[in-house]
């Protein structure tokens, strides 16, 4: 992935910093105007011109400025001093300096790999080389020299992300963008220099590369990011991620020997007024069970496939669940959701630019992500850090089959220390119950809330189809029906700072509506921060009137799972009180209807070794 050319209309540096944008940009570019605009522009520059000049005005935020600044008088200021304030401890990330994308996450001879974006010079977005760790957990890392770094021909502008591949004879090799001499996009591959380092610390790029330039019709500023290939029907097939115009798209690629690759006449799928599609990410899943699948092994076994792709308008990952025409080379979603904007998301929050791989050690389908920062860029410098990574989660496909379902890795599970438990305790109205006895700034909360009686749900909208802004309307301290009720995480003591993780239900026409949402606005009392109400609706259905959900909290991050890993969110947050042996853990319900803490276990989290 690439942050140097992306354009945003936020007076933020991200933008999933921008609560509404979905929304809006999706009324904006549906607009008469704009759709006339985005018409003309596949043939005159001016329509994009237009385009581009209705969306800030329609949006209506007066500031234009790159999504990823560059800071010359930041990007090689090493930290001399790493601020342990808001420094989560159980989620991955470097002693210092700025990460973003995790790149070819792998399992190889009894050791799971993990690639990422790094600056190792500081704490904002430059000199970005592929820095390497390696452990045999995913819990506990040991940090490595950097794998892969810009130095030829074909890289020298840039190494940016990409994927790994197993190859036959148990041989790793990994796909990457590089920004060649020209400024042109190319696809790259690297290989252990030796297969006996169990830690494969050094990489090759051999000189035949690039192994894929970008040809005719294709856009050489916005062509990067290659999947993990697999084989089928003699050949190994890739995507690489681009754009047309305002049409995402991702090409698909054949070679039978790796190394020479022609692409296919049709694009594997794409989606106009969705914009770039960035780091694409095409996977089996079988119809039942949560047994991951490897990328290649789909041969008469009963799957959907799922195609994920990063928007860098949005900042969003987003994902269909659907079906591989193998005789075609071409995925069709199913119409179980929507294939752009409005769609399924893995994450509702600070998550982007994730990437899987299948764990053949516990024949599972492990998903990564990064979880960026809510602060400005002056506090990343003072802190001499940005940037994380979620906690590794298994991927499956939800009984139903119109969605993933997710869960945090089960080794995460070891670092439990300390654990109290709350059984059958009432929330009535206005009830804030305190969960003490662990340090809750550091905690693995699971929760199971049973509901008595739905008949005082609030009536639902149908117009109500962003999750996000009707969290926003109705918050933590809007009196409902049922609900709110949940977790008040990373609370001060007299609430002048809390994170609400928290469902809220709603009775429409057919079915109950359940809303999950994880709200910093009241976060925190520092200035100048992103503090968004992040939502998502929960499918789930209310016949046994129970309700879970599973909140990690480490400082500066709450990562939440609602009703078993169907709805996740991620917040960033930063607390001024709620710091360290000061925060606190609450139970609430401002709802009318009694709620149930039918059963709460809460766990005090270990610190691993971090790199």
């Amino acid at each position: 992935m690439f942050f140097g050319t992306t354009f945003s209309f936020f007076p933020y540096k991200y933008p999933t910093q921008l609560g509404t944008l979905t929304t809006k940009l999706t009324s904006v570019l549906t607009s008469p105007l704009c759709l006339v605009s985005m018409a003309v522009s596949k043939f005159l520059s001016l329509g994009t011109f237009i385009t581009f000049l209705c969306v800030i005005i329609n949006a209506n935020y007066g500031r234009v400025e790159a999504s990823h600044r560059v800071y010359p008088q930041f990007q090689s200021l090493s930290a001399v001093s790493v601020k342990q304030l808001l420094r989560t401890s159980y989620h991955f990330q470097p002693s210092k300096n700025w990460i973003n994308d995790p790149n070819a996450p792998m399992y190889y001879n009894g050791i799971y790999h993990f690639f990422y974006q790094y600056n190792p010079k500081g704490a904002v977005w430059s000199n970005m080389v592929w820095a390497h760790s390696v452990s045999k957990d995913m819990i506990n890392w040991e940090a490595l020299e950097p794998a892969i770094y810009p130095s030829e021909h074909f890289d020298i502008n840039g190494a940016w992300s990409g994927s790994a591949t197993i190859l036959p004879n148990n041989k790793p090799i990994i796909l990457y963008t590089g920004l060649d001499h020209k400024d042109r996009q190319v696809q790259n591959y690297a290989v252990p220099a030796n297969l006996s380092d169990p830690y494969l610390r050094k990489w090759i790029k051999p000189s035949n590369n690039p192994v894929v330039n970008p040809g005719k019709g294709v856009n050489a500023s916005a062509f990067r990011d290659p999947t993990t290939a697999w084989w089928l029907n003699g050949h190994w097939r890739m995507l690489v991620g681009s754009k047309r115009n305002h049409r995402g798209i991702a090409y698909l690629y054949r070679s039978r020997d790796f190394m020479y690759w022609i692409k296919a006449k049709h694009p594997f799928h794409s989606v106009p007024y969705t914009g770039m599609w960035e780091c694409p990410d095409f996977y089996p899943v079988l119809l039942s069970g949560k047994e991951g699948l490897e990328t290649s092994n789909i041969q008469g076994k009963p799957v959907k496939h799922v195609l994920k792709v990063s928007l860098d308008i949005t900042r969003y990952d987003y994902y269909t669940v659907g079906t591989y025409l193998t005789a075609k080379d071409r995925y069709v979603p199913d119409n179980t959701s929507v294939d752009g904007w409005a769609g399924l998301r893995y994450d509702y929050g600070n998550f982007y630019a994730s990437k899987t791989f299948f764990d053949p050690a516990k024949k599972r389908r492990i998903l990564w992500g990064w979880v960026n920062e809510s602060d400005t860029t002056e506090d990343d410098v003072k802190k001499g850090w940005a940037g994380i990574q979620a906690i590794p989660r298994t991927v499956w496909l939800d009984p139903n089959q119109r969605q993933l379902m997710q869960w945090p890795i089960e080794e995460l599970e070891t670092l439990r220390g300390k654990n109290v438990k709350m059984r059958h305790q009432q929330l009535k109205t206005g009830d804030h119950i305190e969960v003490k006895g662990i340090t809750a700034a550091q905690a693995d909360v699971d929760v199971t809330f049973y509901i008595p009686s739905l008949d005082k749900a609030e009536p639902f909208n149908p117009s109500w189809t962003n999750a996000q802004e009707l969290c926003a309307k109705k918050g933590a301290e809007v009196q409902g029906g049922v609900g709110p009720f949940g977790l008040l995480t990373l609370a001060s003591k007299n609430l002048e700072e809390y994170t609400p993780v928290f469902f809220r239900v709603f009775k429409s026409s057919k079915k109950h509506v359940i809303l999950l949402c994880s709200d910093a606005t009241s976060s925190s009392l520092m200035d100048g921060l992103y503090k968004p109400s992040f939502a998502g609706y929960v499918n789930v259905d209310l016949a046994d009137k129970r309700l879970t959900l599973r909140s990690l909290i480490d400082h500066s991050v709450v990562e939440s799972f609602g009703a078993g890993g169907k709805t996740c969110i991620t917040s960033r947050v930063y607390p001024t009180l709620a710091v360290f042996e000061n925060a606190n853990l609450y139970a609430f319900n401002h709802g009318t209807e009694t709620i149930t803490v039918e059963n709460l276990n809460a766990w005090s989290m270990k610190k691993p070794r971090m790199n």
